[in-house]
């Protein structure tokens, strides 16, 4: 075959490949609703598969609006918001469509106040009217019109999926689709901009700080006090590095924790409940570490095995809280699955290290014991003991 007609052949066939994927992908041009509604603009959402429609009357400033979300089911939740604060859904003016116990298709409006909402009916800051839902072959489409004021004819908004527990709506899921779901739209020109996803390199460094601080050096410092001590050789080396170790994860994790502080009062309204409680536990209890070396018994004192308890303690619980706040902390920042896995990796292998030193100390303290008891039965059998 000629060079020239495979040439030809081969453009023709990519040509047709790409109109029949393009065919394949939907859009939202050409949708026909079943009321036969029409509309003069339309949007096509850059995640979760939704679609949004609008015809602005200028005259009365309202937007008559369609929000369209496929591939749900009857177990499925959807929201569509504005939100003139900012690109997120708490803060929002929302509007909710799903099924109630009736399985009938059921829209109303909800403030979104709170990372956690209720997801209660409620007013919103401006009139919504001729409000419903339909659900038909997996499309879930909210129908409404916007009584809008000039500062929301450009604005932020927001749209969301998640799923129900009977009659209960459980909380969107947090990955990276959930999380692009914001972006920007001006009624009046048609225009959308997709919404950026953003980390804060505020919590990057937070995160940073607390895995470091709690979840590395902190672990270690324990592990030095526990295996190092039984060598002789490591005395008192084995005390000065724990100190220096317990510190510097003191230092560090107050510096992660008031960074949290920061990120908690520049967010009002996004609360992670668990995560903050669980480092204001942690903070008080490396305090208490840090007050507890200041007031160290000295080892013939009749309270150091009180101070012994309490010491070991508050350590042990320091660390199991650390680890399980850290994995807090990753879910909440959502970052890529390596530094997940590789602080996962760290774990493992400080808990392989410990798991080995455990049965080599024992195995050195079950042999001192046995060699103190034989040197006092010979010594006592030369007449030592007389």
């Amino acid at each position: 075959m000629d060079k020239s007609l495979r040439t030809a052949l081969f453009s023709c066939v990519l040509l047709i490949c790409l109109c029949v994927s393009s065919s394949f992908a939907q859009t939202c041009g050409g949708h026909a609703f079943s009321s036969n509604q029409v509309f003069t603009a339309c949007s096509d959402l850059p995640v979760l598969s939704s679609f949004l429609y609008w015809n602005y009357h200028p005259s009365n400033l309202t937007a008559d609006i369609a929000f369209r979300k496929t591939g749900a089911s009857t177990n499925t939740w959807v929201a569509w918001a504005l939100n003139p604060g900012g690109q997120q859904m708490t803060g929002s003016q929302a509007i909710l469509a799903f099924h109630n116990s009736s399985g009938v298709p059921t829209a109303y409006t909800t403030s979104i106040t709170s990372l956690s909402p209720s997801m209660q009916p409620g007013g919103l800051s401006f009139q919504v009217s001729n409000l419903k839902a339909e659900y038909s072959n997996g499309d879930m489409i909210i129908f409404a019109t916007l009584h809008l004021t000039s500062s929301l004819i450009s604005t932020n908004q927001v749209w969301q999926e998640g799923t129900m527990s009977g009659t209960s709506f459980n909380p969107h899921a947090m990955d990276s689709a959930n999380r692009a779901s914001v972006g920007t739209i001006n009624f009046e020109t048609g225009a959308t901009v997709a919404g950026t996803v953003r980390t804060s390199s505020k919590k990057n460094v937070h995160g940073v700080l607390n895995a470091v601080s709690w979840g590395i050096l902190m672990p270690m410092g324990i592990m030095i006090a526990r295996y190092l001590k039984v060598f002789k050789v490591a005395n008192p080396a084995w005390f000065y590095l724990h100190a220096a170790c317990q510190s510097s994860a003191y230092i560090i994790g107050v510096a992660g924790w008031g960074t949290g502080l920061k990120l908690g009062s520049d967010s009002p309204g996004i609360k992670y409940s668990k995560h903050r409680n669980i480092g204001i536990t942690l903070f008080c209890f490396a305090t208490l570490q840090v007050f507890a070396l200041l007031l160290r018994p000295k080892p013939d004192h009749k309270y150091r095995l009180y101070w012994n308890i309490y010491h070991h303690s508050i350590g042990y619980a320091t660390i199991a809280l650390s680890i399980i706040n850290i994995y807090e902390g990753f879910d909440i920042l959502d970052p890529e699955k390596k530094w997940k896995n590789t602080y996962t990796g760290i774990i493992i292998f400080l808990g392989a290290v410990a798991a080995l030193l455990e049965v080599s100390t024992w195995i050195i303290v079950l042999r001192r014991k046995k060699t103190g008891s034989s040197d006092k039965h010979v010594n006592g059998t030369n007449g030592y003991g007389a």
